[in-house]
């Protein structure tokens, strides 16, 4: 599913107009992404938990030319997803 199939779904299923749907849908990942983006954590039972990684600095190699470089630290989003979540895909 993507973010347009997300929002006809939610417009179907509460008989709401596209743009109103679309902008609930647009609310509420920009209020995920600001929280994430200020260090903050996402936390949806029943379905998963979202919180940023802070990776370090490490020597690389670059694949194609075998040149060995500094890669700077990084911060990367993560999702861990629960346990109901879990059971119902693998049932």
């Amino acid at each position: 599913m993507n973010k347009s199939e997300l929002v006809e779904s939610l417009a179907a299923r509460n008989s709401l107009t596209y743009k109103k749907a679309e902008e609930i849908v647009n609310i509420v990942f920009d209020s995920m992404s600001d929280t994430l983006t200020s260090g903050g954590r996402i936390e949806i039972r029943g379905f998963g938990s979202f919180v940023v990684k802070e990776y370090q600095a490490y020597m690389g190699r670059n694949p194609k030319t075998g040149e060995v470089i500094q890669v700077r630290p990084k911060k990367l989003p993560f999702f861990k997803v629960g346990k109901e979540l879990r059971d119902k895909v693998n049932s």
